[in-house]
């Protein structure tokens, strides 16, 4: 059993609690306010109980998908390395109905760029 305790911001605990139900695990997360107005702007939209507990279901409704690309290297994903005309990344997917993590290892070359007709005729001043 593995636990971790802290505080964050709602939006990462709604992106945890995807990432956590892809793996089968679970959370729980509690809001926790700072001030006055903050507990105003959740009572305006449409929160009832300020002191309700969520799980993971509840803060990631449904089938849900994860997506993260490493930055900088950490324990879960390996950093961006640049080389000579590009870069390298490492990113993961991870699916709650089957449970499956893909890990994806990308090359990029700078010196090709996609030529997306579309785009380019729109940036075209009239």
């Amino acid at each position: 059993m593995d636990v971790l305790m802290g505080s964050g911001g709602a939006p990462e605990g709604v992106i945890t609690a995807a990432a956590v139900r892809s793996v089968g695990g679970d959370m729980q997360g509690q809001l926790r306010f700072r001030n006055e107005d903050e507990k105003a702007r959740a009572t305006k939209m449409g929160i009832k109980d300020l002191d309700k507990i969520y799980i993971a279901e509840e803060l990631a409704r449904g089938e849900v998908m994860f997506a993260a690309t490493g930055v900088t290297t950490g324990d879960f994903l390996r950093g961006v390395r640049f080389f000579g005309g590009g870069a390298e990344t490492h990113s993961v997917v991870m699916r709650s109905k089957s449970g499956t993590s893909r890990y994806i290892t990308a090359h990029h070359r700078f010196d090709r760029k996609p030529n997306y007709g579309w785009l380019n005729e729109a940036a075209q001043p009239q």
